[in-house]
């Protein structure tokens, strides 16, 4: 059974960062009364339109609590991140990685990105992907948190350093 969200929850969309919930409808879809989740994506101003029945397979989510913010960056701080040799096979892993909608899966996808970054270029795809995983990062944790996203970049910088890792340079936020 799906999650029920609440008229201005504030939740993630996969891939797109954190949302509010701004309307909840219904409608009918194949002769059967359905409710809809109309959420506007914080960063882009995007509007999605989720039924229920989806919310699990989009993998929409609540945003996640603060003591999963400090574990998050507890794992950014700690050890090594693995990744695969083969450019295609890794690029497939952190897609999938990142569909996910989990926070620290995306964690991962960003530690690995800069780990190879330090021992050789990143392609044009997999710069996009450390963006992604960067701002997705920063904006539901400084949400979490209830901080700015300046804040949360400094902290991120912090943790990898302590895993004696740099975040690459031109690596901005997407607007």
């Amino acid at each position: 059974m799906s999650c029920e969200f609440k008229l201005g929850e504030k939740v993630v969309y996969p891939n797109h960062g954190v949302g509010v919930i701004e309307q909840i409808s219904y409608g009918y879809v194949n002769g059967r009364s359905e409710r809809f989740y109309m959420l506007k994506i914080v960063s882009s101003g995007l509007k999605v339109m989720v039924p229920q029945t989806n919310v699990d397979c989009v993998g929409l989510r609540p945003i996640i609590r603060n003591t999963q913010a400090g574990a998050v960056i507890s794992f950014l701080e700690k050890g090594r991140s693995a990744s695969h040799h083969d450019w295609k096979h890794r690029f497939k892993e952190n897609s999938d990685r990142m569909r996910t909608g989990s926070l620290m899966e995306v964690a991962a996808v960003l530690k690995g990105l800069v780990a190879l970054s330090r021992t050789k270029p990143l392609s044009f795809r997999e710069k996009k992907m450390l963006e992604r995983a960067k701002y997705l990062l920063v904006s539901e944790l400084a949400t979490v948190r209830n901080t700015s996203e300046s804040a949360v970049e400094a902290n991120l910088v912090k943790a990898l350093a302590k895993a004696k890792l740099q975040m690459p340079e031109g690596a901005p936020i997407p607007e």
